[in-house]
């Protein structure tokens, strides 16, 4: 049952473990844009911008959502483009990967934290497969996935 004692677990969990999950989560779609020569802009969070970087910004409700956008690629191909797609989902499962052997191996504690981070992770990764469109321009990770596969452009937009 959740309780009042249990709001410092949820406050965690809502203003540092999911913002992390989103973070790493975009960091592979950076990554990869990257990677294929595309220019890359990062925003983490909603609402009125608190700090701003040409590539990067950061915004009052940093813990509702990140978005990543990327421009043309210089290695522009469908797998490019897939692998750009589904880098936040692969960081996402590099990151549970190497939680579970650091807690394996000793290096980390079995703590709630890290439960946490893999549940939201896992969470991360079971909605960007799912192949919906969120919105008008707004695809999930698995739907432009599958657009891409079909010769179809979605949006530039990556979430």
């Amino acid at each position: 049952m959740f309780t009042l004692k249990d709001m410092g677990t949820f406050l965690w969990a809502m203003f540092l473990t999911l913002p992390l999950v989103a973070l790493i989560h975009s960091a592979g779609h950076l990554f990869f844009a990257k990677l294929f020569g595309g220019k890359i802009r990062l925003i983490l969070g909603r609402g009125k911008p608190l700090v701003h970087w040409p590539a990067f910004e950061i915004r009052l409700l940093y813990f509702v959502d990140s978005r990543c956008h990327y421009g043309k690629l210089r290695v522009d191909n469908r797998l490019t483009h897939c692998l750009v797609h589904a880098g936040g989902i692969l960081f996402n499962v590099m990151s549970i990967l190497a939680v579970n052997i650091a807690i394996y191996a000793g290096y980390l504690p079995k703590h709630l934290f890290f439960y946490q981070f893999v549940y939201f992770s896992v969470y991360y990764i079971f909605f960007a497969l799912m192949p919906i469109q969120y919105g008008e321009g707004h695809y999930s990770d698995g739907l432009s996935i599958l657009y891409i596969i079909k010769r179809k452009k979605p949006a530039d937009i990556v979430d």
